[in-house]
């Protein structure tokens, strides 16, 4: 009887790996970026999918359960996973800290000018540069309040910000003052002093934000997106920035990665660029394989299913 394997596509340390084998002892685990493709084959969970190997991925007939590394998995082929009735969980929860840290470091190098006074520092140059800004008491929105988003909030309420969210039920979230539903997006824009971007890529998302949704916005407020690229219209956001329609924004993700070097976001002193990063940290393996996969894992083995963050093919996220 040919065993059970689980293929982990990156290095893992000792310890992760120890406590996986703790949970199946008599399975095969694979290790490694570079599993050889008959490996890859005979894995029943999948730990990580790398788009590099994708076409090996669609081979396999063993494969029931796929943990993604990231909480996004619009580059995984959704269709042939929904075809074959293989279970797709992401990372979802794992970014709440570092990623919150990234939304609050935008926002304060906007408004105290961090992003100017470094560069100014490389020139030596003493200027006070007009700073005037803070974010007490101002209004931030949270578009899409997941577990970022909450996290987000909570850190806001500690600046006594006034915390506007949007979600697609509507429902209300603790830390956020007041929630709606993305028909009351407008509203939303027209009051906020800076708006935050959280959302997945959906269908639904793809451009939300656009030449309208940018109008709607204060000229004194800031852009943030830490969700996903397409979310918005770049060609559209570049021309608000250009236009002074808006104050500023604070970049993650883009439409293409990584960012062309034409762009002209890299030359603009009002926008402040990260190379996907917003999610990197210390504990990210850590908090991917001990509060999801293991969780999962045990779940799969006495019920026949993971029960963390599954994706929903209807849902789209």
């Amino acid at each position: 009887m040919t065993k059970r394997s689980i293929a982990i596509n990156l290095n893992l340390d000792e310890q992760n790996l120890q406590a996986i084998q703790e949970v199946v002892p008599g399975w095969d685990i694979y290790i490694g970026k570079d599993i050889a493709e008959e490996k890859l084959n005979k894995a029943e969970i999948l730990v990580h999918w790398r788009e590099s190997q994708a076409d090996k991925y669609v081979k396999s007939n063993n494969l029931k359960w796929v943990q993604s590394w990231s909480a996004g998995v619009d580059y995984i082929d959704l269709d042939h996973l929904k075809k074959n009735d293989i279970y797709l969980t992401s990372a979802n929860g794992v970014h709440a800290f570092p990623i919150s840290e990234t939304i609050f470091a935008y926002m304060l190098g906007f408004t105290r000018l961090i992003h100017t006074y470094i560069k100014q520092q490389q020139e030596k140059k003493w200027h006070h540069a007009n700073l005037n800004g803070e974010i007490h008491g101002k209004t931030i929105s949270i578009i899409g309040v997941g577990k970022i988003g909450k996290e987000t909030a909570k850190i806001a309420q500690a600046f006594n910000m006034k915390v506007l969210g949007v979600r697609h039920s509507g429902k209300n979230v603790d830390y956020v003052d007041e929630m709606y539903t993305p028909d009351d997006l407008k509203h939303v824009l027209e009051q906020s002093d800076f708006v935050v971007v959280t959302l997945p890529l959906t269908n639904e998302t793809r451009h939300m934000f656009g030449k309208e949704q940018f109008n709607q916005m204060k000229d004194s407020a800031f852009f943030v997106n830490i969700g996903r690229g397409p979310i918005v219209d770049e060609k559209a956001l570049i021309t608000a920035l250009q236009q002074k329609e808006i104050a500023g924004a604070g970049l993650d993700v883009f439409e293409s990665e990584p960012l062309q070097s034409d762009s002209p976001l890299w030359e603009m002193d009002n926008v402040i660029i990260t190379p996907h990063s917003a999610g990197a940290t210390e504990y990210y393996t850590n908090r991917v394989i001990q509060d999801i996969f293991i969780p999962n894992l045990k779940t799969y083995l006495d019920k026949g299913a993971p029960s963390i963050n599954v994706f929903q093919h209807n849902l789209g996220y």
